[in-house]
């Protein structure tokens, strides 16, 4: 019934640390009053601080991430036991040092998961070296996919000519001009950064331009929004074909009649861009991109006709949908995959793509936690699901309380 000394009785003080985990101050307070708990913000606050942590066993296998105290300036790591799915510590900040003292202080773990941070990294090569750190298969994904699209977008020059015709203005001839410049540069051996210094460019700017074998793959296919001409593109197309000196304002006269509602002067612009003669408009670089990563199964005949259609034009596409394919059958854990992956390395640096060859290169600086990540059952997908959830509590709190009270949120609440 009570405690020696106690001002509340157990069951109060159990209802009352619950309403905190669940609502915090202010949303706790209120509910408290509305079921006849006499109990302020601050006593709830209070309560809850004052839990201890939950009892933890062992943790074997680890997953760690990072998570935002306020973004882009502050931020903290989660770590979480993948056996129970439980978050068992959030230390302070997202240092070498501190990560690296918890796992000397847990010798008893043997796998580590984690995302492609370098950090964390060298924190668990120095502080447990005896574990085997397995890399999220998500973020490999997710690393293709980046790839992908920038392959994509390189190519737009080629696939792009089934759509509208790419018109070159100044941009287009001003890009050509700055690959010309960076690679007779680098023909006389000059280095990225001096490159860099001379033409007045942004390093990574020059870097992109390096990596490009042709200035054609720098020319962007231009991507239009629909418009209330769309619904009458095939009339223009028949009478433009019928009668190519037909005028503007005669079609305007007759899209008017089947009941266009816009101006002439988005039919001149329509029309002048070449968009009535084609057969459909130019879809966006990242429309393809998703669905060369999209399962061919979860796709209708249209978009897999489209997507057929747009990757044959050109060798570099047909070798980047391969690779694509590829890769995805690796996401499936099998001991195999080892081998399997070195292959792939292979056959996707004897292709034309040099984005994929940049996230080749990133795969071979861990390459131990890679292939684990496609030879293990264990991800980090845990991990992510509980920085969401941080994410929700934090919002809750409204950034007015501290790292130790979202702690103990963490920690106590299912």
């Amino acid at each position: 019934m009570t405690t020696p000394h106690g001002r509340a009785t157990p069951a109060w003080q159990n209802m009352v640390v619950r309403i905190g985990l669940a609502l915090a101050g202010r949303a706790g307070a209120r509910l408290a009053a509305a079921i006849g708990l006499n109990c302020g913000r601050d006593t709830l606050l209070r309560r809850v601080r004052a839990q201890p942590d939950p009892p933890r066993g062992e943790v074997t296998v680890a997953g760690v991430d990072d998570f935002a105290l306020r973004k882009r300036l502050r931020y903290a790591t989660v770590l979480v036991d993948m056996h129970t799915r439980r978050p068992v510590d959030v230390l302070t900040d997202r240092r070498i040092g501190t990560t690296q003292a918890w796992l000397r202080d847990h010798p008893e773990v043997q796998v580590v998961c984690r995302d492609g941070s370098a950090a964390y990294a060298e924190a668990i090569n120095t502080g447990a070296p005896q574990a085997s750190q397995v890399s999220d298969r998500w973020h490999l994904w997710k690393g293709l996919s980046d790839a992908t699209l920038k392959e994509v977008a390189t190519h737009s020059n080629y696939w792009a000519k089934t759509g509208p015709p790419i018109r070159e203005g100044r941009r287009a001839a001003t890009t050509r001009e700055r690959w010309h410049h960076v690679h007779d540069l680098l023909d006389r051996g000059v280095g990225l950064l001096e490159c860099a210094r001379r033409l007045n460019l942004a390093l990574n700017t020059v870097k992109r331009y390096a990596r490009i074998t042709e200035p054609e793959r720098l020319v962007r296919a231009p991507v239009y929004r629909p418009t209330l001409v769309d619904p009458y593109r095939e009339h223009l197309r028949r009478r433009r074909a019928a009668d190519p000196a037909v005028a503007v304002t005669q079609l305007l006269k007759e899209i008017k009649a089947l009941g266009y509602q816009g101006s002439a002067n988005l039919l001149v612009r329509y029309i002048n861009q070449g968009r009535a003669e084609n057969d459909r408009s130019s879809i966006s670089p990242r429309r393809l991109t998703s669905l060369i990563l999209t399962h061919p199964e979860h796709l209708t005949d249209t978009q897999r006709h489209l997507r057929d259609e747009l990757t044959s034009a050109c060798p570099e596409m047909i070798d980047l949908g391969d690779a694509v394919r590829s890769f995805a059958d690796l996401l499936t854990p099998n001991p195999g995959n080892a081998t399997r992956l070195r292959e792939w390395i292979t056959a996707v640096r004897s292709y034309d793509l040099p984005y994929l060859h940049s996230f080749t290169r990133g795969l071979d600086k861990d390459t131990a936690a890679v292939t684990a990540g496609l030879t293990l059952p264990y991800s980090n997908g845990p991990t992510e699901g509980h920085v969401n959830r941080i994410k929700m509590i934090k919002r809750q709190m409204y950034g007015r309380a501290g790292l130790d009270l979202l702690r103990k949120r963490v920690l106590l609440t299912n």
